[in-house]
């Protein structure tokens, strides 16, 4: 087992009803890691009961952070239900009203720099894939691949396509013509 990448230092609590404890805080560097690496998110968030949603909000409100990034959606098993991007406190208490009675946790993650959220967006979407049954706008079931032009331009890419036309081998056979 390796080093560990960060460890947490809690800085705060939030009183919600439930059996949950919901803690805020900061990852600090472990010894050993190289300082100099920049993170791809300001702010996490993972599978926090509904219940605490007004609290969360009003945190991030206090430290003046842009409440803009990605976020999902679950059930009461834990299951991503819906995920998307835009402005996260809005758009969380929307899905809990339209869903009412089938989600209960939500996740986000605040991305500073703000090229990179629609791909992580897509990415998280896909990886999902088929239990997001609310939207299906990014998500694809089975094993159909997904529109390589979700991601910003300027990557190589790699994708597999289905073949076009005939299966090899194969030909077509005219039927016979009957004959007067």
């Amino acid at each position: 087992m390796g080093k560990p990448l960060s460890r947490k230092k809690v800085l705060g609590k939030f009183d919600v009803p439930g059996d949950w404890n919901i803690v805020w805080g900061e990852l600090k560097r472990a010894r050993g890691r190289p300082g100099k690496i920049m993170p791809l998110f300001q702010i996490i968030a993972e599978k926090v009961p509904f219940e605490a949603l007004s609290e969360v909000a009003k945190l991030l409100k206090s430290r003046d952070v842009d409440a803009e990034g990605v976020y999902l959606v679950h059930d009461s098993m834990g299951y991503a239900r819906y995920g998307g991007r835009g402005q996260i406190f809005s758009r969380l208490a929307a899905h809990k009203k339209t869903y009412r009675g089938q989600l209960a946790y939500f996740s986000f993650y605040i991305i500073p720099n703000k090229i990179h959220e629609r791909e992580i967006e897509t990415i998280i979407l896909r990886a999902a894939g088929p239990h997001l049954v609310f939207n299906k706008r990014k998500v694809r079931q089975g094993i159909a691949v997904g529109n390589i032009s979700d991601y910003e331009a300027g990557a190589y890419f790699i994708e597999r396509q289905k073949k076009r036309g005939r299966a090899k081998g194969s030909r077509r056979r005219r039927p016979k013509k009957a004959r007067n």
